[in-house]
Formats: structure tokens, sequence, C-alpha cells
């Protein structure tokens, strides 16, 4: 069985109720082309719930046995446009507590789904971290726990967030030392900002990264 809500209007002129002249009224139903006050169509015990909140919304309507919708007019375009709902007190209490237990629910997910993200972060990190000192043993640890957290820094998109640092490509560890090494041991961001370009000033600082690379790898 189909249902058909009561529509009430909020009307954009002051009325007063034709029964018990009630005004200016806020909000009304038109009984036979005359304004009637919702307390004498039976529907004063109803709060109102504004349009915006879809779940509340559903789940108030769904929880009330009398409920109406709400309109007003809009002169621009000319129709009626939805406001909200009037729902029984009690059905909106129920819609509102089950709205609030969904929100705890999806925090308490986003808290577990951020923790499990940290902590593959930190496993990347510590498994960067490994490679680094298994290809340059003779780097110290610290330098090498530094150069693995920048490195793998999230949404950085540096060597450590690609597919072949997530995998320990030695290329790609390499890479990120060298790019630590270029940056750290070297004058390099000196000649940039002297206006030196970039594939001249990699050329220069070449053999300085190479020297210290030497001494950080086996033997």
């Amino acid at each position: 069985m189909d249902l058909v809500a009561p529509v009430v209007v909020e009307p954009l002129k002051r009325r007063r109720c034709s029964e018990c002249s009630q005004g200016p009224l806020e909000r009304m139903i038109v009984e036979f082309n005359a304004p009637v006050c919702l307390d004498c169509a039976d529907l004063g015990h109803l709060v109102f719930l504004r349009r915006g909140d879809t779940a509340l919304t559903r789940r108030a309507r769904e929880g009330s046995t009398l409920w109406a919708v709400v309109v007003r007019h809009n002169r621009r375009r000319t129709r009626y446009e939805r406001q909200g709902l009037l729902v029984e007190e009690a059905a909106l209490a129920r819609a509102e507590a089950a709205c609030l237990a969904d929100a705890e629910a999806r925090e308490r997910r986003r808290v577990r789904d951020a923790a499990r993200r940290a902590e593959r972060d930190t496993e990347v990190t510590a498994a960067l971290e490994a490679e680094i000192l298994r290809l340059f043993p003779r780097c110290p640890v610290d330098r090498a726990a530094e150069i693995a957290a920048h490195a793998s820094r999230k949404g950085s998109g540096r060597v450590g967030r690609t597919a072949a640092g997530r995998a320990l490509d030695r290329g790609a560890v390499t890479a990120a030392v060298r790019a630590a090494v270029r940056h750290v041991d070297t004058e390099y961001d000196t000649l940039l900002m002297r206006g030196v370009p970039r594939h001249q000033a990699r050329t220069s600082v070449a053999p300085t990264i190479e020297a210290v690379l030497r001494t950080w790898r086996p033997g």
C-alpha cells in the first residue's frame, strides 16, 4: 500500500489559521484553499528535520508512524522545493542515535585503517633501511635511517614509494642513497642557487658522491 504523506507549506506571506486564527504561521497545510495551522491539522506534535542528512532523514521517516513533507515556494524557479520533514520526536531521537553509532563505527574503522597504513609504512622504511645497510654496510646507521625515512615518506613520490623501491630493487635503493649524498655531502644545492644548470651541477658533484659511496661499500 502506497503512503501519501501530508504536505506542509512554509508560507511566503503572513497567514493565519482559518480555524483558530493563530498566526502568523511558520508552517501550515492548505485545506479547501484555506490555511490551517499544524495544531489544528493534528501535526503540531511533530518536530522539523531539515533536509541534508540523507541517512538521518531516511531513518527518521521510517521510524515515524506519522510524518509530513515540508515545502516552500521558490518564486524564481516557480516551483515548490522540499525543505525537510516533520517527524515524531521519538523517531528522530532513535534515528540520531543510530547515525551516531554509525559515525562512531566509521571513526573506529578509520583509526584502524590508519594504524594499519602506518604499520605498513614503518615496515617499508625498515626494509629500505636494512637494504641500504646491506648494500652500504659502512654507512652510519643513523644516516641509513635518515635516508630510508626520507625516501619512503608517504605521498612524497620519492624512490621508496615507487614499486621498484618497495621491491628493494638494487638500482632504486642506490639511487635513493646517491640522492641523499648529493644534497647533504656536496655543494649541489649551493650550485643550483647560484644558477648553475642542474645537469652541469650534477656532473660537478659526481666525483664527491662516488667518493662517499666508496667509503660506505663493503671492503
